[in-house]
């Protein structure tokens, strides 16, 4: 039986290192993404290198072992399951319900999570897109790119969102940029730091670090 705390730490390596498509989470950032301090984060690395889930090398960073990546992502498929049946059942926002999943994810069972999964289809993604982790661990990945990297002229469909904070989720709905929506790249403006794009009710200007944090799929070349 693993503590509400162990779960967090797990959960905030795996998606660091997702991240930043590295084996390894510094304590810097670990502390960053929990909101505590680095000799908490260092105290409770410890913990975990005793109970197997972790390997802790000073200077160089946390790596899960095969035990802990298992257990995060057990949490990541009730968290992001959580998500999508508040979305679905109760009609929360993509901007409420991360919150709410973060109160519950502790509480529920794998058998009422297996049971989310049936209800809702076997759904590949939550609300913001990231991947639902299957019951046997396996996460399937899909190919995208950050919208930054989109060509002027081409089509997208945007497909996850990187940012969940409540804030910019707000923006995003508010801008008319849920998930799903399609558009075309009018404009890249590197040296000013934006990029306009158009998703049929007029274009929009987002600055390039907004844009970074979209991740799109390209889509045929469309005429007229």
């Amino acid at each position: 039986m693993t503590s509400l705390t162990i779960e967090n730490y797990v959960k905030s390596i795996y998606m660091i290192c997702v991240r930043r498509n590295s084996h390894t989470a510094s304590t810097g950032r670990l502390a960053d993404e929990l909101g505590v301090s680095p000799g908490t984060v260092t105290s409770m690395l410890k913990t975990l290198g005793d109970s197997g889930l972790a390997k802790y090398t000073p200077y160089e960073g946390v790596e899960l072992t095969d035990s802990g990546r298992i257990l995060a992502l057990r949490v990541l498929r009730r968290h992001r399951l959580i998500e999508l049946f508040l979305e679905k059942t109760l009609e929360l926002s993509w901007d409420e319900v991360h919150d709410e999943a973060e109160n519950m994810e502790h509480a529920v069972s794998d058998l009422l999570v297996d049971r989310m999964d049936e209800y809702l289809g076997f759904p590949g993604v939550d609300p913001h897109g990231d991947p639902i982790p299957n019951a046997d661990g396996t996460v399937k990945q899909t190919s995208s790119q950050p919208l930054t990297e989109s060509r002027v002229g081409s089509h997208f469909r945007l497909v996850r969102v990187m940012d969940q904070s409540p804030g910019f989720l707000r923006y995003l709905s508010e801008t008319g940029l849920p998930l799903g929506v399609e558009g075309k790249v009018s404009a890249n403006h590197v040296e000013a730091g934006v990029i306009t794009i158009d998703v049929g009710h007029g274009e929009t200007t987002l600055a390039l670090n907004t844009a970074e944090k979209l991740r799109v799929v390209s889509l045929p070349e469309q005429n007229g």
